[in-house]
């Protein structure tokens, strides 16, 4: 049976890296659907994004490729299924219900598994879309107390992202420590512009003619972990903050749904604090 995967592939730069790699597919009689590479001259990295298929092995073809190449590559033969992700959110509605819709439409390469929030504000919403909804108050519990329940709930899940659909607490680095690579942030701004309360405020009051979104990973570096998506939309002396907020919104949806898709299809690599988009 013919059977497709996805091959990312990172290592060194070294010379004849993808005759080497495109005649190990070639003997084995598989066909290259899609390729993209890149060479960072900074790092002297390579990165490579193929898409094959044909009849193969994954363990096998992972092994083969291990030895065909460089000792510090890393290889991942990856079999496209639907990967699994929590949404963690606050009281905000417009990025995880955008997500939900998403989802139902069935234009979410992704299943959600639950849904986790520190309010129960969006429980009706999340729960017309039959997914597990999980209120877990802050009140009354130190920051790393309410983490430690939340770290508790998601160990019960199996997923591949946390996604942060506007959930509005600083993350320990307890926590980020224990989903190193997995979390997935939309924020208000090109980073690290207007942190803190009220940005579209502070955007208004500074007379901005851009307003825009960055979703990244996240890391123990508030706001500053590897950038997936950006966008932005111009602004002019006729928008009010409340203006400047509901289109920063538009742009919040937009910029978040790219980035899953991305990372969905296994498009993104992290290199050092930036990613290689493919």
């Amino acid at each position: 049976m013919s059977l497709k995967a996805r091959i990312l592939i990172d290592c060194n730069d070294d010379k004849g890296l993808v005759y080497k790699i495109s005649k190990l597919f070639f003997d084995k009689d598989l066909n290259i659907e899609d390729n993209q590479e890149f060479v960072d001259v900074e790092t002297n990295r390579f990165f490579m994004r193929t898409v094959i298929s044909g009849k193969f092995d994954p363990e096998i073809l992972e092994s083969e490729l291990l030895v065909a190449l460089p000792n510090d590559a890393n290889i991942k033969v990856i079999m496209p299924k639907r990967k699994k992700i929590v949404l963690m959110a606050t009281k905000e509605s417009h990025a995880l219900g955008d997500i939900l819709i998403r989802h139902q439409d069935d234009e979410l390469d992704a299943e959600i598994v639950a849904v986790v929030a520190n309010h129960n504000t969006l429980e009706e919403l999340v729960r017309r879309f039959d997914i597990p909804f999980f209120h877990i108050s802050a009140d009354e519990m130190s920051r790393e107390e309410h983490e430690g329940v939340i770290i508790d709930l998601l160990n019960e899940f199996e997923f591949d992202y946390v996604v942060l659909a506007k959930y509005m607490r600083i993350l320990t680095p307890n926590f980020v420590t224990h989903f190193t690579g997995k979390i997935i942030n939309i924020h208000h701004s090109f980073l690290p512009a207007f942190i803190g309360a009220n940005p579209y405020k502070q955007a208004f009051h500074r007379g901005v003619k851009i307003i825009g979104a960055t979703a990244h990973f996240v890391t123990n570096d508030l706001d500053e972990g590897p950038i997936i998506s950006q966008d932005v939309i111009p602004v002019n002396h006729r928008f009010d903050w409340t203006d400047m907020q509901r289109a920063g919104r538009d742009v919040e949806k937009i910029v978040l749904s790219r980035a899953l898709d991305l990372v969905l299809t296994d498009r993104v690599f992290v290199n050092g604090n930036k990613t290689i988009i493919f």
